[in-house]
């Protein structure tokens, strides 16, 4: 207010205590301020390491003031591998509740570092993709390679779609049906060509595959369509019949005519 004062009086009215020491901060001194408290520049330093705190980069907490080294030491947040702290900028990993460096969370088996990269949680521990395939994952019986999606079982074995094929001619089987000889599976025309009995009126082969019916008489045998009197055509399943030679009749066209 433009009035003059001696420095004793202007230092007793007008100046600021250390926070540090709590002695005046004088004319001849200067004052260094942070959130309306005031130091002298020489107290102005680290509360746990006593670093001078002048022009560098410091925190506080609980209204205390420390350089970067110890407010990292004894504040900053730590990673549950390591136990060392997360410095400012780096990057930080939560998994589970914990915390990781990216560097400190590893696959358990292999101990590679799986970042920010895809992984398999088993019973609450990482595992990278490769390490979780060659340990848990489904691998096909005729190949061995790792079933990622699909696939059938059969007799209790898994296999890829493509590799689950017909022991003669190699089509997949896994969206037809198919039947097996000696713990092989056959799809239904190289099983009848191979092991079927064959219809005695049309030759075709009599697989049974998908609940087919047919007749046998001695050693001859036809499927249920195609056993039918020779000459009316008439349905003989279920009904007498007669044989003469290499014909099969009905009663009524099997009788004598005298």
């Amino acid at each position: 207010e433009d009035h003059p004062y001696c420095v004793t009086c202007y230092e007793d009215i007008f100046a600021n205590s250390c926070e540090e020491c709590h002695v005046i901060i004088g004319t001849d001194s200067k004052d260094l301020s942070y959130k309306d408290k005031h130091w002298h520049e020489r107290c102005f330093g680290c509360s746990s390491c006593k670093v001078s705190l002048v022009d560098k980069p410091f925190g506080s907490k609980n209204d205390r003031l420390y350089c970067a080294d110890c407010h990292d030491e004894h504040f900053a947040s730590r990673c549950d591998a390591c136990n060392k702290v997360f410095k400012a900028g780096t990057k930080k990993l939560e998994w589970r509740g914990l915390t990781y460096h990216e560097e400190c969370f590893i696959c358990i088996i292999c101990r590679v570092a799986i970042g920010t990269k895809a992984f398999v949680p088993k019973d609450d521990k990482p595992y990278c993709t490769t390490c979780y395939e060659d340990r848990f994952a489904t691998r096909c019986t005729y190949c061995s390679k790792v079933i990622t999606s699909g696939g059938v079982t059969y007799r209790g074995q898994p296999f890829h779609r493509e590799c689950f094929t017909c022991a003669e001619c190699n089509v997949s089987l896994a969206s037809q049906r198919f039947t097996t000889r000696d713990d092989r599976p056959f799809c239904a025309d190289c099983f009848g060509k191979l092991f079927a009995k064959k219809c005695s009126d049309c030759g075709q082969p009599i697989t049974g595959i998908g609940g087919t019916k047919f007749v046998t008489f001695e050693d001859r045998h036809w499927h249920n369509e195609c056993f039918v009197c020779r000459r009316c055509e008439t349905s003989l399943v279920g009904r007498g019949f007669i044989v003469d030679g290499d014909e099969t009749l009905c009663p009524d066209c099997g009788r004598p005519n005298w």
